[in-house]
């Protein structure tokens, strides 16, 4: 299991992603963004899966971090 960290530019957009990931049995949670990471809308959803699952993000999604011990690393980021 990885975990993730998914940023988004509406809060809306991280309640959506959190519903979407819950839905398919993907432990899911909100929580601000840490400070070291920047975001629009401040709140981001942190989840463990065995994949990133792109496909259960919203589409206002901003970006997807690897939580790795030596800190987050970017795997994609969305315009």
């Amino acid at each position: 299991m990885t975990d993730y960290l998914a940023t988004f530019h509406t809060h809306l957009a991280a309640l959506k992603t959190h519903r979407s990931l819950s839905a398919a049995g993907i432990a899911a949670r909100m929580a601000p963004v840490p400070r070291k990471i920047s975001s629009s809308c401040g709140t981001c959803v942190f989840y463990s899966a065995e994949e990133p699952c792109f496909d259960r993000l919203d589409t206002d999604t901003e970006a997807v971090y690897r939580m790795e011990d030596s800190g987050a690393v970017l795997m994609k980021e969305y315009e």
